[in-house]
């Protein structure tokens, strides 16, 4: 078996399926048979990828804010996913600087509420927090950055995804692994 056959007919919840890579990895994900449910906002401009794609089939669009804990354990529970892969969040490094608020808190918090989200869906069996390799702390040099490399982002937003990393560790060793729960990051 391959890694496409591996989600025929597995049911994932994808965080942020209207976003630019929101809506790659819906597709992808349909081409390979899941049975998506998506929790996103509403893209902010027309024409925009997602609405482009005009996707149909095994997709269950939800419209919503990741702040917003109990619209999302409503969709949790409807769906009961088995795959959980987060990505929504507030992207942007410079609007960080102008709403770090805002940032942290769609950032952070929502990470906080999908955890919790996964800690209390019994259907889940795997979450894969989607991050950016802005996680690490920037010592100007010129080569990359590895896995082990210390956490703590410079700017809001990259610090924020930071933060992201360390509340899916503190979730998956205070409940998720006892519960069975596969968990991962992937910084991309």
């Amino acid at each position: 078996m391959n890694w496409f056959d591996f989600y025929k007919g597995k049911k994932v919840l994808l965080t942020g399926h209207t976003g630019f890579k929101g809506t790659w990895m819906t597709d992808v994900l349909l081409r390979a048979g899941a049975k998506v449910t998506g929790y996103a906002l509403e893209p902010k401009i027309r024409p925009n990828l997602f609405g482009l794609c005009e996707f149909s089939g095994n997709l269950d669009s939800n419209i919503g804010d990741i702040r917003d804990i109990e619209k999302l354990r409503n969709v949790f529970q409807k769906a009961k996913p088995e795959i959980v892969i987060h990505m929504a969040a507030q992207p942007i490094v410079r609007e960080s600087y102008r709403a770090p608020v805002y940032t942290y808190a769609v950032n952070v918090m929502g990470t906080v509420n999908v955890m919790e989200c996964v800690r209390l869906c019994d259907s889940v069996r795997s979450v894969v927090n989607v991050t950016t390799d802005k996680v690490y702390k920037n010592r100007e040099w010129c080569w990359g950055y590895r896995e082990n490399e210390e956490l703590n982002g410079f700017d809001p937003y990259s610090n924020s995804k930071s933060c992201s990393e360390l509340v899916t560790s503190c979730y998956r060793d205070s409940f998720l692994k006892e519960a069975g729960v596969a968990v991962s990051t992937a910084r991309a």
